[in-house]
């Protein structure tokens, strides 16, 4: 603390700039202790596998279907808090949600969300390591109706159309996309801010668009 003063006092900031700097650090603390603690207790009460340093800022919506699975892997991170997000508001809070029994949400180490919203209806959705998910995204293995015919959609869940989605390594999905079922996305691969994604996308590519299509390969010109 006293290096940081002595920094703010070379670099001549007025009383404002560390007052707010002040204000900055203090709610991203209680921010981040208080949705910490929320999330270790929700997990503990509904089985829900946190891995050591996961940590949450803001609350996170949990809801796990018995039998089913949900498991957050070492060094995890969720912002539900507009506070804490650098790049945007937040629409709502992180929320890991599963339907039945055979649902699965698997989030490796160190799996960054702001805001996303993951459903499991009854397949696996799965996020591997490292992996970045920009503000008020939406990952879904389900349509939760059937397509056809028109006059049943509202009675008709359609379980059997469901489809894993499972998203590699490293990977960066720009704010606002939508990643709908039985995608996979390869490690290393970029997914542009808005896209929906309706097919796979290979490795260390980058995908953009509605629907997203490849626009670039790492390693091309």
């Amino acid at each position: 603390m006293i290096g940081k003063l002595r920094k703010a006092i070379e670099r001549r900031l007025s009383w404002r700039d560390v007052l707010s700097y002040l204000a900055i650090a203090s709610q991203r603390a209680w921010s981040q202790w208080r949705g910490t603690c929320a999330l270790r207790v929700k997990a503990f009460l509904f089985g829900v596998e946190l891995g050591s340093g996961v940590l949450a800022c803001g609350p996170v919506i949990l809801g796990r279907w018995p039998g089913s699975r949900i498991r957050l892997g070492a060094g995890c991170s969720l912002i539900s808090s507009s506070r804490r997000c650098t790049a945007s508001t937040l629409y709502a809070p992180v929320r890991l949600r599963t339907y039945a029994p055979t649902a699965r949400i698997e989030l490796a180490q160190g799996v960054q969300l702001s805001g996303t919203s993951i459903t499991a209806r009854s397949r696996t959705v799965s996020i591997g390591k490292d992996t970045m998910v920009g503000p008020n995204c939406v990952i879904t293995d389900s349509d939760f109706h059937a397509h056809w015919p028109a006059e049943t959609r509202h009675i008709e869940p359609a379980f059997d159309l469901d489809r894993d989605v499972t998203i590699g390594a490293n990977v960066w999905i720009g704010m606002n996309s939508l990643i709908l079922k039985g995608v996979t996305i390869g490690d290393g691969a970029i997914v542009a801010a808005g896209s929906v994604v309706v097919r796979d996308v290979p490795a260390h590519a980058v995908a953009a668009g509605v629907p997203a299509r490849v626009v670039k390969v790492r390693g091309e010109a």
